[in-house]
């Protein structure tokens, strides 16, 4: 490739070439070769990674398709690629293709429409495609789908507030975790950190479930309540908000823990730092905190908490910041 502009047919090349790649690099019998070759490839071209990147986030939609709609007759071959695969990565050909001229949508299989967006180091806003309006915390991503009886959105990181345009019809479902939230129109936040979610409701009312695998529709929240689960959950853990609720001040870049032990504000610090912060041991976790915080400064905490707090600061053998605390001194005599 020269740096000359790219004509459609070698653009269409080069996003046939990065469906290829992601069906065989997810199929069981890829080889060392063929993942060196793959390399070599994405490196060619600054536009192969990005189309090769495109094609994975089609994966992963095609992904949620169930098994039984994946089923394409084939022809066998000797080391035969798991039908599930087969079926993804026949999806991800025809959503290479304009999605809306695909007939997976009319079955409800596929999405007509596909969005995806990231916050990195300022809160970002967006609007959906149906008209929702998101707010992105920092270090925040997420992925929109628009299916026929549905809207998906998976939050793979970070947090955001929704506002979603209400359609009962067209209920909006947002995987986080292991869990989800089934709404059709609401303002709510959800919180998610490694495989701890927190939702907060604002305003309508909304489904929670800890676990996608579950039977029904989970638990409802109302107004001024809250849903939280980690992995391994079998129900979420509902409480009630207050008035002193600080859940939403990332949206005004604050960070404000009232009083909090260690252990639990560690998940709310953890999430805007590169290096989380580690507790040597249950005495350090006890420790209380306090204070309010700028979400774009929270890296300096790590410097600085040892000037508030009777705590210093070691490394593990990853490189991350532990916190020790410093034994108290018994008084003489």
């Amino acid at each position: 490739m020269t740096d000359n502009p790219l004509t459609q047919a070698e653009y269409d090349a080069i996003t046939d070439a990065a469906a290829h790649w992601c069906m065989r690099l997810h199929a069981t019998d890829c080889t060392a070769q063929e993942r060196q070759a793959f390399e070599q490839w994405r490196d060619a071209h600054p536009l192969h990674a990005f189309e090769y990147e495109a094609m994975l986030e089609i994966w992963d939609v095609a992904g949620d398709l169930p098994p039984a709609q994946h089923i394409v007759p084939i022809t066998p071959v000797k080391h035969a690629t798991p039908w599930r695969t087969v079926g993804i990565a026949a999806a991800v050909c025809a959503l290479a293709l304009p999605l809306a001229a695909f007939s997976g949508w009319n079955l409800g299989w596929l999405p007509n429409s596909y969005q995806r967006f990231e916050a990195n180091d300022n809160v970002r806003h967006v609007t959906l495609s149906d008209g929702s309006q998101v707010e992105l915390n920092l270090g925040s991503e997420l992925t929109y789908s628009n299916y026929k009886d549905q809207r998906r959105v998976t939050l793979k990181k970070g947090e955001a507030f929704f506002s979603v345009s209400h359609d009962v019809t067209h209920p909006f479902v947002v995987k986080a975790a292991d869990g989800k939230i089934r709404v059709t129109g609401t303002r709510f936040n959800v919180w998610m950190y490694e495989d701890q979610v927190k939702v907060n409701l604002i305003e309508g009312s909304v489904l929670v479930t800890s676990n996608d695998d579950l039977p029904g529709d989970g638990l409802r929240l109302g107004p001024a309540m809250q849903a939280s689960y980690k992995h391994g959950d079998y129900i979420p853990r509902i409480s009630q908000t207050y008035d002193n609720d600080n859940s939403l001040a990332w949206r005004n870049g604050k960070l404000v823990l009232d009083d909090l032990a260690l252990a639990d504000a560690l998940p709310l610090i953890n999430r805007y730092l590169k290096n989380p912060l580690m507790i040597a041991d249950n005495s350090t976790g006890a420790i209380r905190i306090g204070g309010i915080y700028n979400i774009k400064e929270l890296n300096s905490l790590v410097t600085s908490l040892p000037k508030v707090l009777p705590v210093y600061v070691t490394r593990n053998k990853d490189g991350n910041p532990v916190l020790n605390s410093i034994p108290q001194q018994a008084p003489k005599g």
